[in-house]
């Protein structure tokens, strides 16, 4: 099936042929579907504080933090696009003519560009795109009195301009200030400043960035960097990834062969956000901070981010400390029946741990290496707020291949929809995954824990794209906060909603949330 020039490109990519046989054989048989068993709740999965908990665990956080090496890591890849998906529509109908005026007042929807035109002095680029347009001769206000909308969104969209549709999301202009507007990664800096910060004030904060935009990322990055250190007294240490070639995944056509392109190369694609586990599992942090570059606000909304990332990393280090002291007795051996029910009344009240149904026939060193061998695992604490609608992976109870039940964040992708009862029990979820994460990854002796052990490969996903006019078969690899870390340790921790503020259209930039 390969040639010669094909074992070069996996040599060059560092994929062995295994690894490419194995994903074939996910095109051929498909992916099972998730197992539901029910939806995780407040009363049953998912963790809620009262007010003077939250107190706690955000003194907790501030007292114990600097004794950790604390990491925010920031998935920032990939061009931002799809934000304007709107705009690009519209471009391709609108004439400036009265048939393009009516189509202009035709849709005035939210995501419109009628309502992006509208208020287009709000947004944080506005005085950025006025100053481009004025190189190239052009006054903004004299186009949107002469409704020469179609110059404005070329100016804005294109290289010629600010080429926003061809930038990441992280180099975009998000928040308006009195004095000065900022692109999504300051918003993150300013974020880190905050709870993130070691000993000595060091601030350490990870992005993966797309190859092609990495020279640009650390030429503004390093632009900006500098008032931010002034204005907080910290020192950033800042790092930088671009996902692994080795975790692209190999495309097939519609009968399962390799999809060849026109010059008969075997067409490869990324993995998806799961490939993002190898960059996760070469970072050196203890405590680690996950968060999408878009999910952020303005500084007048975000006390309520930094207590919730105060509560969600002093209840990781809560947690996590019990569980080292747990481990050590486990690995003792001599331990009393008493503490060893102690141990698991822990693991499956506070960590959500379901021993198996025959766990009472097991002898007592079963059970010691079964609680041993849950408890020694890699941490994480995920924010979930309440869902109002929002797309977004949800926190269920799931049972695996081998009947074991966990809880787990499911995409919608990885649920059999038309069997009456897993819909039911998907449409019954409460709460939303907002990427919100806070995790331990060393494990008791201080040792960095191979995150790669811990993926269930049988969570992938196949989609159907198109090249050169022909349809393919993509497969994407476990998500990386589904299947990537679907062995993990996983704690639900709600949130308020204020906590998640994506910005998945550029509209969403004129929500109250980032204009405050």
């Amino acid at each position: 099936m390969f040639t010669q020039n094909d074992q070069k490109l996996f040599q060059a990519k560092g994929i062995d042929i295994d690894t490419i046989e194995q994903q074939i054989d996910n095109f051929k048989s498909g992916f099972p579907y998730i197992e539901l068993v029910a939806p995780a709740k407040v009363e049953n999965g998912i963790k809620s504080f009262i007010e003077l908990e939250i107190e706690k665990l955000q003194s907790f956080y501030d007292k114990n933090s600097e004794d950790y090496e604390i990491l925010k890591f920031v998935p920032a890849s990939g061009a931002a696009s799809r934000m304007f998906k709107q705009l690009f529509e519209f471009q391709e109908k609108y004439t400036k003519t009265e048939t393009g005026k009516k189509l202009f007042e035709a849709d005035k929807g939210f995501n419109s560009a009628y309502n992006f035109i509208t208020n287009i002095k709000k947004f944080a680029f506005y005085e950025d795109l006025t100053r481009v347009l004025a190189e190239h001769d052009f006054d903004i206000k004299s186009l949107l009195k002469e409704a020469d909308y179609g110059t404005i969104i070329e100016y804005l969209l294109e290289d010629k301009g600010l080429g926003y549709a061809n930038l990441p999301k992280a180099l975009l202009k998000f928040h308006n200030y009195d004095d000065e507007a900022r692109m999504a990664l300051e918003e993150h800096l300013v974020e880190g400043a905050e709870y993130c910060q070691n000993t000595d004030g060091r601030v350490a904060i990870h992005f993966t960035v797309s190859p092609e935009h990495a020279d640009r990322f650390i030429e503004e990055i390093n632009i900006v960097k500098g008032k931010y250190e002034s204005l907080f007294d910290v020192i950033y240490e800042l790092t930088f990834s671009i996902q692994k070639s080795s975790t692209d995944t190999i495309a097939v056509d519609m009968h399962n062969k390799p999809f060849r392109d026109e010059k008969d190369e075997i067409v490869f694609r990324p993995g998806g956000h799961g490939a993002l586990i190898e960059n996760l599992n070469d970072r050196e942090g203890e405590v680690i901070f996950i968060k999408n570059i878009d999910n952020i606000v303005p500084d007048s909304l975000k006390p309520v981010t930094y207590k919730f990332k105060r509560v969600l990393g002093g209840y990781l280090m809560e947690l996590r400390d019990k569980v080292f002291g747990f481990i050590e007795k486990l690995e003792e051996g001599n331990i009393s029946d008493n503490e060893l029910k102690k141990i698991l009344i822990f693991a499956k009240e506070k960590l959500f741990i379901k021993p198996p149904h025959d766990y009472e026939e097991l002898s007592k060193m079963e059970k010691i290496d079964f609680l041993f061998t849950k408890l020694n695992r890699p941490i994480r604490i995920c924010g979930m707020v309440k869902n109002e609608g929002e797309p977004g992976g949800g926190p269920f109870w799931v049972k695996n291949s081998e009947g074991e039940i966990s809880l787990q964040i499911v995409e919608s992708s990885q649920i059999d929809l038309n069997n009456p009862e897993q819909k039911e029990i998907f449409a019954k979820s409460t709460h939303f995954n907002p990427v919100d994460l806070v995790c331990c990854v060393r494990d008791y002796k201080g040792d960095q824990f191979d995150l790669r052990d811990f993926i269930d490969p049988s969570t992938g996903f196949i989609s159907i794209k198109s090249k050169d006019g022909r349809d393919l078969k993509a497969q994407e690899l476990p998500g990386l906060w589904n299947g990537a870390m679907a062995d993990w340790t996983t704690v639900f921790v709600e949130e308020p909603i204020l906590t998640f503020n994506p910005v998945k259209t550029v509209n969403d930039l004129l929500r109250k949330e980032h204009q405050a």
